[in-house]
């Protein structure tokens, strides 16, 4: 079948013209893969990373990891799913039998991303192609065009009568922002957070410090728009760190004696350092950011067994995908989470440029581009 697709070629490229929208074959799906039918594919700074060279990745790439659809066809083997089953996908694509999905951190799961090659598919073979040009999906799923064959293990079914476009952003944003409020930190009520980063993963970790009852929400960020968001999402504070030292103003913020928890949802080393800074004695950072492969974080080693601070990691809000991500469509029916403010503009799949130019220039909480 064919299939309309973003590609990228090349990078670093201008955001303006990075992606190509051109129309590519489809092969059918083997044994345990399933087509899906796109609904929306959220724009999130993990694919501009694709973009601006700061994730390195094989090229052509179909870009997208955050999106939503129907099933249309199944392959062989496939138990899981059905055509015509409503699902969201998943970026990391649980093996199920590895130490961590078996331990229950199905996120952390590395067998597939050890044993084959970045964008294919399990087999390390590509479903994707145009003449003799095999194409990559990002994440082993693409989402930026209209069909993608993805293994049944990304796939989570959820109720028929769910918000495409809404239900796409639990692939990626809610889920990564959310989860490491409530899976990775475990913040407690009451406590004293600060988020770097306003962005659609920065806003859900907002979502999550109100949904567990923080007591004070400090954002920290240089776009005054998102800051602006961040408000309308259930932040206390706004601290602008392009006009004072936002340590000092999370200090002067917390009494002088810093954040219960901090949050990194950006992936700079500066950034880093700088949340580590903003917590209390035995506070602790949280780091959800992607930094560049090679970017190294300098800290005073005595600030680690003399304040038992702690500074730890979060991937993919350390999620039990098919668990979570059905949890929180169930907060959002029950208004506990609003997904509906995060859409703030829909886009064509050959508007995806201007959406990426959108994204940087902070007019977004979150662009989504929606398919026919």
């Amino acid at each position: 079948m064919k299939t309309r697709a973003a590609v990228l070629y090349d990078a670093p490229r201008p955001m303006a013209s990075a992606m190509v929208v051109e129309e590519l074959e489809l092969d059918p799906p083997g044994v345990g893969e399933v087509v899906v039918k796109l609904a929306a594919s959220g724009v999130c700074h993990s694919d501009y990373s694709v973009i601006n060279g700061n994730i390195p990745h094989p090229l052509p790439v179909v870009l997208g990891h955050e999106g939503a659809g129907t099933v249309v066809e199944v392959g062989a083997g496939v138990r899981s799913v059905k055509s015509g089953d409503t699902a969201i996908l998943t970026y990391v694509t649980p093996c199920g039998r590895c130490y961590f999905c078996t331990t229950g951190k199905p996120a952390l799961c590395t067998t597939h991303s050890r044993d084959t090659p970045p964008g294919t598919l399990l087999d390390g073979t590509c479903r994707l192609h145009k003449r003799d040009t095999r194409y990559r999906q990002l994440t082993r799923l693409g989402t930026m065009s209209e069909y993608a064959v993805v293994s049944e293990n990304a796939v989570v079914p959820i109720r028929p009568d769910t918000p495409l476009d809404k239900a796409a952003l639990i692939g990626c944003a809610v889920t990564t922002g959310v989860g490491a409020v409530l899976n990775t930190a475990k913040v407690e009520a009451g406590s004293r957070i600060v988020v770097i980063g306003a962005g659609g993963v920065g806003l859900n970790v907002v979502q999550g410090a109100r949904l567990v009852g923080a007591s004070r929400i400090i954002v920290v960020d240089v776009v005054p728009s998102k800051l602006e968001y961040a408000r309308k999402f259930g932040a206390t504070d706004l601290v602008n760190a392009k006009e004072c030292d936002p340590i000092q103003a999370v200090m002067d913020l917390t009494d002088g004696i810093g954040a219960d928890y901090a949050f990194e949802a950006i992936g700079g080393a500066r950034t880093i350092e700088q949340a580590f800074r903003m917590i209390r004695i035995a506070g602790t950072a949280v780091v959800i950011g992607i930094a560049e492969h090679d970017a190294e974080v300098r800290l005073p080693a005595t600030m680690f067994p003399r304040g038992e601070r702690r500074l730890i990691g979060c991937y993919y809000g350390s999620s039990r995908m098919r668990v979570d991500m059905v949890k929180y469509l169930g907060l959002y029916r029950d208004g506990q989470l609003n997904l509906d403010a995060l859409v703030t503009k829909t886009y064509t799949l050959d508007q995806v440029n201007e959406a990426f130019v959108d994204m940087q220039e902070g007019r977004n909480a979150r662009g989504v581009i929606v398919f026919d």
